[in-house]
Protein backbone atom coordinates (compact mmCIF):
# COMPACT_ATOMS: atom_id res chain seq x y z
CA UNK A 1 0.00 0.00 0.00
CA UNK A 2 1.47 3.17 -0.95
CA UNK A 3 1.40 5.59 2.04
CA UNK A 4 -0.68 8.57 2.33
CA UNK A 5 1.62 11.55 1.52
CA UNK A 6 -0.82 13.74 3.45
CA UNK A 7 0.38 11.73 6.66
CA UNK A 8 4.14 10.91 5.99
CA UNK A 9 6.61 13.01 6.11
CA UNK A 10 8.66 11.41 2.93
CA UNK A 11 9.75 12.92 -0.26
CA UNK A 12 12.48 11.65 -2.93
CA UNK A 13 14.94 13.63 -1.87
CA UNK A 14 14.13 13.69 2.04
CA UNK A 15 11.92 11.52 4.65
CA UNK A 16 12.14 11.06 8.44
CA UNK A 17 14.60 8.99 9.97
CA UNK A 18 11.79 6.49 11.48
CA UNK A 19 11.13 5.60 8.15
CA UNK A 20 14.40 4.54 6.86
CA UNK A 21 14.35 0.86 5.09
CA UNK A 22 9.87 1.77 4.66
CA UNK A 23 10.03 4.68 2.18
CA UNK A 24 13.40 5.71 -0.48
CA UNK A 25 14.91 8.82 -0.07
CA UNK A 26 17.97 10.61 -1.01
CA UNK A 27 18.68 11.08 3.24
CA UNK A 28 16.81 10.70 5.97
CA UNK A 29 17.30 13.13 8.95
CA UNK A 30 15.87 12.92 12.83
CA UNK A 31 14.23 16.42 12.79
CA UNK A 32 13.47 18.56 15.77
CA UNK A 33 10.33 19.53 17.83
CA UNK A 34 8.98 22.95 17.75
CA UNK A 35 6.15 24.90 19.01
CA UNK A 36 3.95 27.36 17.00
CA UNK A 37 4.36 31.21 18.64
CA UNK A 38 1.81 32.71 16.37
CA UNK A 39 -1.76 32.66 16.59
CA UNK A 40 -2.66 30.32 13.55
CA UNK A 41 0.08 29.28 10.99
CA UNK A 42 -1.06 28.15 7.53
CA UNK A 43 0.03 25.09 6.11
CA UNK A 44 0.40 24.12 2.26
CA UNK A 45 1.60 21.71 -0.01
CA UNK A 46 4.17 23.39 -1.53
CA UNK A 47 6.69 26.19 0.24
CA UNK A 48 5.21 29.35 -1.52
CA UNK A 49 2.43 31.92 -0.18
CA UNK A 50 0.50 31.07 -3.15
CA UNK A 51 0.15 27.60 -2.62
CA UNK A 52 -3.82 26.25 -1.51
CA UNK A 53 -4.62 25.52 1.97
CA UNK A 54 -4.04 22.29 3.28
CA UNK A 55 -4.64 23.11 7.34
CA UNK A 56 -3.40 25.51 9.86
CA UNK A 57 -1.99 24.91 13.01
CA UNK A 58 -2.26 26.66 16.03
CA UNK A 59 -1.03 28.50 19.09
CA UNK A 60 0.71 25.95 20.91
CA UNK A 61 0.64 23.02 18.94
CA UNK A 62 4.04 21.05 18.25
CA UNK A 63 5.65 20.43 14.51
CA UNK A 64 8.32 18.19 14.05
CA UNK A 65 10.75 19.69 11.70
CA UNK A 66 12.69 18.07 9.41
CA UNK A 67 13.86 20.87 7.41
CA UNK A 68 14.22 24.44 7.30
CA UNK A 69 14.91 26.73 4.15
CA UNK A 70 16.81 29.40 3.67
CA UNK A 71 14.03 31.02 2.06
CA UNK A 72 12.23 30.79 5.41
CA UNK A 73 10.04 27.67 5.16
CA UNK A 74 9.94 24.74 7.52
CA UNK A 75 8.68 21.43 6.16
CA UNK A 76 7.33 18.52 8.95
CA UNK A 77 4.72 17.10 10.37
CA UNK A 78 1.82 18.11 12.92
CA UNK A 79 1.95 16.02 15.56
CA UNK A 80 -1.68 16.36 17.24
CA UNK A 81 -2.79 14.93 13.84
CA UNK A 82 0.26 13.74 11.90
CA UNK A 83 -0.65 16.02 9.08
CA UNK A 84 2.33 17.12 6.98
CA UNK A 85 3.34 20.22 4.66
CA UNK A 86 5.27 23.38 4.41
CA UNK A 87 4.41 26.11 6.83
CA UNK A 88 6.22 29.51 7.20
CA UNK A 89 9.55 29.32 9.73
CA UNK A 90 8.81 32.80 11.52
CA UNK A 91 5.33 31.08 13.08
CA UNK A 92 7.77 28.48 15.26
CA UNK A 93 9.53 28.62 18.30
CA UNK A 94 11.43 26.19 20.29
CA UNK A 95 9.11 23.55 22.06
CA UNK A 96 11.42 23.99 25.74
CA UNK A 97 7.76 25.04 27.71
CA UNK A 98 5.15 22.23 28.30
CA UNK A 99 1.70 24.01 27.68
CA UNK A 100 -0.28 23.98 30.71
CA UNK A 101 -3.76 25.82 29.68
CA UNK A 102 -5.65 25.91 26.41
CA UNK A 103 -7.87 28.33 25.51
CA UNK A 104 -11.89 27.60 26.32
CA UNK A 105 -13.10 31.08 24.33
CA UNK A 106 -14.13 31.35 20.84
CA UNK A 107 -11.62 33.79 20.75
CA UNK A 108 -9.12 34.88 23.40
CA UNK A 109 -7.08 38.52 23.35
CA UNK A 110 -3.66 38.36 24.78
CA UNK A 111 -2.94 41.72 26.68
CA UNK A 112 1.08 43.32 27.14
CA UNK A 113 -0.30 44.02 30.55
CA UNK A 114 -2.99 43.26 33.11
CA UNK A 115 -5.54 45.57 31.74
CA UNK A 116 -8.36 44.97 29.44
CA UNK A 117 -7.58 48.31 28.19
CA UNK A 118 -4.75 47.82 26.34
CA UNK A 119 -3.90 46.72 23.22
CA UNK A 120 -3.87 43.05 22.54
CA UNK A 121 -0.95 41.23 21.02
CA UNK A 122 -3.45 39.12 18.89
CA UNK A 123 -6.42 36.90 19.29
CA UNK A 124 -6.14 33.48 19.68
CA UNK A 125 -8.70 31.08 18.87
CA UNK A 126 -10.46 27.79 20.58
CA UNK A 127 -8.06 25.19 21.30
CA UNK A 128 -4.64 27.26 21.46
CA UNK A 129 -2.06 26.54 23.62
CA UNK A 130 -0.30 28.33 26.40
CA UNK A 131 1.95 27.80 29.00
CA UNK A 132 0.95 29.77 32.21
CA UNK A 133 3.76 30.95 34.53
CA UNK A 134 1.94 32.98 37.56
CA UNK A 135 -1.21 34.41 38.00
CA UNK A 136 -1.78 38.39 38.38
CA UNK A 137 -5.32 39.69 39.38
CA UNK A 138 -7.50 37.96 36.92
CA UNK A 139 -5.23 36.99 34.26
CA UNK A 140 -2.81 34.58 33.88
CA UNK A 141 0.63 35.42 32.43
CA UNK A 142 2.53 33.28 29.86
CA UNK A 143 5.87 32.31 29.37
CA UNK A 144 5.95 34.53 26.55
CA UNK A 145 4.76 37.30 28.62
CA UNK A 146 1.45 37.44 27.62
CA UNK A 147 -1.53 38.32 29.75
CA UNK A 148 -5.13 36.50 29.20
CA UNK A 149 -8.51 36.52 31.20
CA UNK A 150 -8.29 33.62 33.46
CA UNK A 151 -12.07 32.99 32.76
CA UNK A 152 -10.73 32.23 29.04
CA UNK A 153 -8.47 29.63 29.50
CA UNK A 154 -8.89 25.94 31.14
CA UNK A 155 -6.75 23.48 32.44
CA UNK A 156 -4.70 21.42 29.05
CA UNK A 157 -6.43 18.36 30.35
CA UNK A 158 -9.52 19.82 30.31
CA UNK A 159 -12.01 17.92 28.42
CA UNK A 160 -15.80 18.45 26.62
CA UNK A 161 -18.53 16.79 27.90
CA UNK A 162 -20.38 17.59 24.22
CA UNK A 163 -18.82 18.01 20.99
CA UNK A 164 -22.13 18.69 19.18
CA UNK A 165 -22.41 21.81 21.68
CA UNK A 166 -18.92 22.64 20.79
CA UNK A 167 -19.50 22.61 17.34
CA UNK A 168 -22.48 24.88 17.69
CA UNK A 169 -20.32 27.43 19.01
CA UNK A 170 -18.78 28.06 15.51
CA UNK A 171 -21.95 29.05 14.23
CA UNK A 172 -21.29 32.19 12.16
CA UNK A 173 -18.14 31.95 11.91
CA UNK A 174 -16.36 31.98 7.98
CA UNK A 175 -15.81 28.98 6.14
CA UNK A 176 -11.73 28.96 5.23
CA UNK A 177 -10.69 25.79 3.01
CA UNK A 178 -7.69 24.57 5.23
CA UNK A 179 -9.01 26.29 8.57
CA UNK A 180 -9.19 25.35 11.80
CA UNK A 181 -9.85 28.62 13.79
CA UNK A 182 -12.56 30.53 14.96
CA UNK A 183 -11.87 33.27 12.64
CA UNK A 184 -12.43 30.36 9.77
CA UNK A 185 -12.69 26.59 9.26
CA UNK A 186 -13.81 23.63 6.88
CA UNK A 187 -16.35 21.05 7.11
CA UNK A 188 -13.77 18.83 8.36
CA UNK A 189 -11.68 21.10 10.42
CA UNK A 190 -14.74 21.72 12.40
CA UNK A 191 -15.30 17.90 13.19
CA UNK A 192 -11.78 17.71 14.16
CA UNK A 193 -11.95 20.68 16.29
CA UNK A 194 -14.91 19.72 18.29
CA UNK A 195 -13.80 16.42 18.64
CA UNK A 196 -10.73 17.07 20.07
CA UNK A 197 -12.27 18.95 22.48
CA UNK A 198 -13.87 16.50 24.05
CA UNK A 199 -10.37 14.09 23.97
CA UNK A 200 -11.53 12.08 20.54
CA UNK A 201 -8.46 11.57 18.82
CA UNK A 202 -9.73 12.91 14.89
CA UNK A 203 -7.61 13.23 11.69
CA UNK A 204 -7.71 15.91 9.23
CA UNK A 205 -9.47 15.66 6.39
CA UNK A 206 -13.20 14.09 5.88
CA UNK A 207 -11.94 10.98 4.11
CA UNK A 208 -9.80 9.89 7.15
CA UNK A 209 -12.30 10.81 9.75
CA UNK A 210 -15.09 8.30 7.37
CA UNK A 211 -12.46 5.60 7.42
CA UNK A 212 -11.34 6.55 11.41
CA UNK A 213 -14.34 7.52 13.11
CA UNK A 214 -17.06 5.60 14.86
CA UNK A 215 -19.14 2.48 13.23
CA UNK A 216 -20.84 2.52 10.03
CA UNK A 217 -24.74 3.06 10.18
CA UNK A 218 -27.02 1.47 7.64
CA UNK A 219 -28.71 4.61 6.59
CA UNK A 220 -31.00 3.76 3.71
CA UNK A 221 -32.29 7.03 3.21
CA UNK A 222 -34.09 6.57 6.76
CA UNK A 223 -33.36 10.00 8.91
CA UNK A 224 -35.55 8.57 11.64
CA UNK A 225 -32.68 6.65 12.52
CA UNK A 226 -29.69 9.46 12.68
CA UNK A 227 -29.52 10.66 16.41
CA UNK A 228 -27.92 13.55 17.80
CA UNK A 229 -23.91 13.39 16.75
CA UNK A 230 -24.20 11.25 14.08
CA UNK A 231 -21.40 11.97 11.34
CA UNK A 232 -22.49 12.50 7.52
CA UNK A 233 -20.40 12.14 4.74
CA UNK A 234 -20.59 12.94 1.04
CA UNK A 235 -17.38 13.19 -1.39
CA UNK A 236 -15.36 15.65 -0.08
CA UNK A 237 -17.97 16.78 3.11
CA UNK A 238 -18.64 16.25 6.56
CA UNK A 239 -21.25 17.21 8.42
CA UNK A 240 -22.98 16.38 12.14
CA UNK A 241 -26.39 15.35 13.19
CA UNK A 242 -27.54 18.43 15.96
CA UNK A 243 -31.03 16.69 16.68
CA UNK A 244 -33.66 14.63 14.48
CA UNK A 245 -34.27 17.73 12.05
CA UNK A 246 -30.67 19.82 12.00
CA UNK A 247 -27.77 19.25 10.40
CA UNK A 248 -24.48 21.35 11.48
CA UNK A 249 -21.82 22.08 8.97
CA UNK A 250 -19.31 24.19 7.67
CA UNK A 251 -20.44 24.60 3.77
CA UNK A 252 -18.80 26.62 0.99
CA UNK A 253 -22.33 26.74 -0.32
CA UNK A 254 -23.18 29.60 2.63
CA UNK A 255 -19.56 30.14 3.41
CA UNK A 256 -20.36 29.63 7.02
CA UNK A 257 -20.53 27.41 9.78
CA UNK A 258 -24.30 27.26 9.84
CA UNK A 259 -27.36 24.74 11.09
CA UNK A 260 -29.79 23.84 8.00
CA UNK A 261 -33.18 21.79 8.38
CA UNK A 262 -31.75 18.33 7.46
CA UNK A 263 -34.13 17.24 4.90
CA UNK A 264 -33.90 19.90 2.57
CA UNK A 265 -29.87 19.69 3.05
CA UNK A 266 -30.14 16.28 1.79
CA UNK A 267 -32.05 17.18 -1.03
CA UNK A 268 -29.90 20.13 -1.59
CA UNK A 269 -26.49 18.27 -1.30
CA UNK A 270 -27.47 15.48 -3.13
CA UNK A 271 -28.62 17.67 -5.99
CA UNK A 272 -25.51 19.64 -6.57
CA UNK A 273 -22.82 17.09 -4.93
CA UNK A 274 -23.57 13.74 -4.30
CA UNK A 275 -26.10 11.42 -2.33
CA UNK A 276 -25.34 10.65 1.11
CA UNK A 277 -21.88 7.77 1.15
CA UNK A 278 -21.87 7.05 4.78
CA UNK A 279 -23.13 7.65 8.23
CA UNK A 280 -20.70 7.35 11.19
CA UNK A 281 -21.94 6.99 14.85
CA UNK A 282 -19.33 7.52 17.85
CA UNK A 283 -19.98 5.59 20.97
Amino acid sequence: MTPDPRLTPARPDLAAAHLKGAVEAERFVEGGRHRVVRAAAPVTREPSPDAPLTTQVLHGETVMVYETTVEGWAWGQIEADGYVGWLPAEALGPASATPTHKVAALRAPVFPGPSIKLPPRELLSFASRVTVVRTEGKFLVTDDGGFLFARHLVPVEAREDDYVEVASRFLGAAYLWGGRSSLGLDCSGLVQVALQATGIACPRDSDMQEKALGTALDFAGDITRLRRGDLVFWPGHVAIIEDGGTLLHATAHFMSVVREPLRSALVRIEATSAPVRSIRRLG
